[in-house]
């Protein structure tokens, strides 16, 4: 039996949605699945969700300790993908529907875990570069940076899309 951690938005659970975030985000669903289905789901609060700085860091440490098959979130910030890929953590990005659907479609193929070089690189929400107590003060972003992230992120959903009508006319075609 593995286990999927899912960054949860409220008390967690198989209902509630799925994170925009990781090291924020204040309960984790911890899904259990076996052979293709879920087998059932307990809720971890996240104790690092009110910290001021270096919550994702701290958050994917706990979780990494557990050696889950995969941890689900709309993103993750350069210094949680290193913790989690570093150990072969499949990262999953996804939000805005519910915790069961997300994992379902992971098991079923519909949904890919994210390879690191793919990861949009800059700051976590703790706002700090490196994201730890003692990072020193926290980097002068700037509304042009910010821009900047954003296209890049969309540049990169854009493809993501690309991928998915592709694999998906691929498969319609194969009926």
């Amino acid at each position: 039996m593995k286990e999927i951690y899912v960054a949860a938005t409220t008390t967690g659970g198989l209902e509630d949605q799925v994170s925009s975030v990781f090291g924020r985000a204040p309960t984790f669903t911890v899904v259990e699945v076996e052979n293709g289905k879920i087998l059932g789901a307990s809720v971890m609060d996240n104790p690092f969700q009110n910290v001021a700085g270096g919550a994702g860091i701290r958050a994917a440490q706990l979780i990494a300790e557990k050696r889950p098959r995969a941890v689900f979130a709309g993103n993750f910030g350069p210094n949680v993908s290193e913790i989690l890929a570093g150990i072969g953590i499949d990262m999953v990005p996804v939000s805005g529907i519910t915790v069961r659907q997300a994992v379902e479609d992971y098991l079923a193929g519909k949904l890919e875990p994210f390879v690191p070089s793919q990861m949009p690189f800059g700051r976590g929400m703790g706002g700090r570069w490196g994201g730890f107590p003692g990072a020193g003060p926290a980097f002068p972003g700037s509304e042009t940076e910010d821009v900047a992230s954003l296209r890049e992120r969309l540049s990169r959903l854009e493809r993501e899309l690309s991928e998915v009508k592709r694999k998906l006319a691929e498969l319609k075609g194969g009926e």
